[in-house]
């Protein structure tokens, strides 16, 4: 006979038993495994290959042959824990790693092996990533020479591989140039080019400079690119260049013809080392091992071939060119006489998605129509603008009646088929009653109304008309001379009130120009708390607002007329030395471009901010 207290004690069992099912599962389908290997490497360097199991219960650890690659030394396993509690919840995790050390012989692609792991009671299988070998280069970064890996650095970063020259070593156009591709050399009219401009170095580069300038018969857009650009290694001429996409635009040509796109002039910042440096007069500030030295890079000029649009083109076309849809969606459709409606047309997809035209929509002669109002969700991308503009149009009918509004057409150009389409939304039937109050037609006049009666028959003015004697004589008389001096006493007046107006302005443009200092030095007080504070995106534009805003106030210039050209042209006037004014210059230039650029971003935004404040100290103006 079961009692009570084997009842018990078997619910318990069962319990405890279901609770461990449910943990046993909750691990196995947490187990999973990584591998962390580099995506290139070059031929003869040595490089690890790692694979990370997240949990300690490790059972069995098998991997498959590296295939074309030389096992010099693993596995070594090596184990993790971490163990944290925050706000009175704790967390806790480990993991093993299994660790391989190997080489090649030859360059190619080859693909780093899975591998299977029991753990947690579970079989797992990692991915199986590629691996490019390069050949090793002729010197320069990467070159797999004797002793590039020394010190038991198996995998030195990219960066540490360029190649860092002496101080006076001449940089030549083989030690970095910039090479531009475009997506296509043959395009039509606003169909989109991928413009990408890539770095390839053989030196140690710590930021570069430039920009695309403004193009006659394109639109331009930038693509967003990372904060820190990664290096890549690539072989090149018999070199293995450190390789980088510095920036991408996207075109589009406004007008048919050959169109250049201009060469683009960058200015690096090479790292040239000091071997013969004492290291104690470097200790007490006597020298120095490393020497920034600015060297001019330029992108060659792009030139494109663009065919117009083929003739004719349809009535009603957007101007659109790329690949596009359409839906459409009309609320409400039952409505009162002069009540709205509104016809919802969303045209998505890639192409010139900023340039086109609405779609036009035929209503119904009763129905009075306003432009219609968009809203763009887009983004840039390799292929143009994708995303979706939504177009709101908004009629009101005035009289009760069923209507028909026929399908909105969008007719765009499509390149990849060289030809034009058409998409077409649906169509509707609107049923509108009365209007509110029981009429069934409104007596508010429509906008045709309002412009008939504007210029139709006027209305005619009754009552007494007022007739001038002939013989009157108004020349000479009081009301001439009354009048004369009435007009005489306002042009005075204009007179002295446009003088306290310039009197007043030139009182202010002294005061502007003596509080420019304080202004400065206040908003580089604000940077500098934003140094601290580690926000370096503030920092620069709070740096930026001194350096342009000290300009502006000292030049009594609007910001938004500054320029560079001008700059240079009213302080040389007033006397300022030009080392100063290209000191001034070249922080702006600094600040800039300084947050895309790479290396240490702490030290970046200190040397700005510093070199912000050096530049507005040293203008004397």
């Amino acid at each position: 006979m079961i009692t009570a207290t084997n009842r018990y004690k078997l619910h318990v069992r069962a319990v405890a038993l279901v609770l461990a099912l449910c943990l046993t599962m909750a691990l196995r389908a947490q187990v999973r495994v990584t591998v962390q290997a580099p995506s290139e490497v070059v031929q003869g360097d040595r490089f690890r290959v790692a694979y990370v199991v997240n949990t300690s219960d490790v059972s069995d650890f098998k991997v498959g042959e590296f295939a074309g690659l030389v096992e010099l030394f693993g596995p070594s396993r090596s184990q993790q824990s971490s163990f944290s509690m925050v706000n009175g919840k704790t967390t806790s995790s480990s993991s093993v790693t299994f660790t391989y050390t190997l080489t090649t012989d030859q360059p190619g692609t080859f693909r780093i092996p899975a591998a299977t792991v029991t753990a947690a009671g579970e079989t797992v299988q990692s991915g199986s990533p590629q691996i490019k070998v390069l050949p090793s280069g002729s010197g320069g970064a990467g070159s797999g020479a004797p002793g590039q890996q020394q010190g038991g650095q198996p995998h030195a970063s990219r960066q540490d591989r360029m190649h860092t020259q002496d101080i006076g070593d001449r940089i030549s156009g083989k030690d970095i140039f910039i090479a531009v591709t475009a997506s296509k050399k043959r395009v039509f009219e606003q169909e989109a080019v991928l413009l990408t401009y890539k770095l390839y170095t053989l030196v140690n580069v710590s930021e570069m400079q430039g920009k695309m300038p403004a193009l006659d018969g394109f639109h331009v857009q930038e693509l967003d690119r990372q904060r820190q650009p990664e290096l890549k290694m690539e072989h090149h001429n018999g070199k293995n260049y450190g390789t980088v996409v510095w920036s991408q635009y996207v075109v589009f040509p406004q007008r048919s013809g050959t169109l250049t796109i201009p060469e683009i002039q960058f200015e690096a910042t090479v790292i040239q080392q000091n071997r013969s440096a004492d290291p104690f007069d470097i200790f007490f500030g006597g020298g120095t091992m490393m020497q920034e030295v600015r060297k001019r890079v330029v992108a060659p000029a792009v030139t494109l071939q663009v065919d117009a649009l083929p003739s004719p083109k349809p009535d009603g076309f957007s101007g659109a060119v790329g690949k596009f849809t359409m839906k459409s969606a009309l609320t409400p459709q039952s409505l009162n006489a002069n009540d709205a409606t509104t016809l919802r047309l969303t045209v998505g997809g890639t192409g010139n998605l900023k340039l086109m035209n609405a779609p036009s929509v035929a209503w119904p002669k009763d129905f009075e129509s306003y432009d219609p109002r968009s809203e763009e969700n887009t983004r840039i991308t390799a292929a143009g603008s994708t995303g979706q503009v939504v177009y709101d149009y908004i009629a009101l009918p005035r009289h009760q009646g069923k209507y028909e509004l026929p399908a909105a057409e969008f007719i765009y150009f499509d390149p990849a088929e060289r030809a034009y389409k058409t998409l077409r939304g649906e169509a509707y039937t609107i049923d509108v009653a009365k209007a509110k109050g029981g009429s069934s037609a409104t007596t508010t006049y429509t906008k045709e109304d309002v412009e008939l009666l504007a210029s139709d028959i006027r209305y005619i003015h009754t009552g007494r008309a007022h007739y001038q004697a002939p013989d009157s004589d108004f020349l000479g008389s009081a009301r001439y001379w009354g009048a004369y001096a009435a007009m005489l006493a306002v042009f005075l007046a204009v007179v002295a009130a446009f003088r306290r107006y310039a009197v007043a302005n030139a009182d202010l443009a002294r005061r502007r120009t003596r509080g420019a200092g304080r202004v400065a030095s206040k908003r580089l007080r604000v940077a500098g708390k934003l140094l601290a504070a580690g926000n370096a995106n503030a920092m620069y534009e709070e740096t930026m607002r001194a350096l342009w805003g000290y300009l502006a106030d000292k030049l009594n210039i609007p910001v938004s007329e500054l320029t560079k050209d001008n700059v240079r042209q009213r302080l040389t006037a007033k006397g300022v030395a030009s080392e100063a004014i290209d000191a001034y210059l070249h922080a702006i230039d600094d600040c800039e471009f300084a947050r895309f650029a790479p290396g240490d971003p702490a030290s970046m935004m200190q040397r700005v901010y510093e070199q912000a404040a050096a530049a507005i100290e040293g203008l004397k103006v």
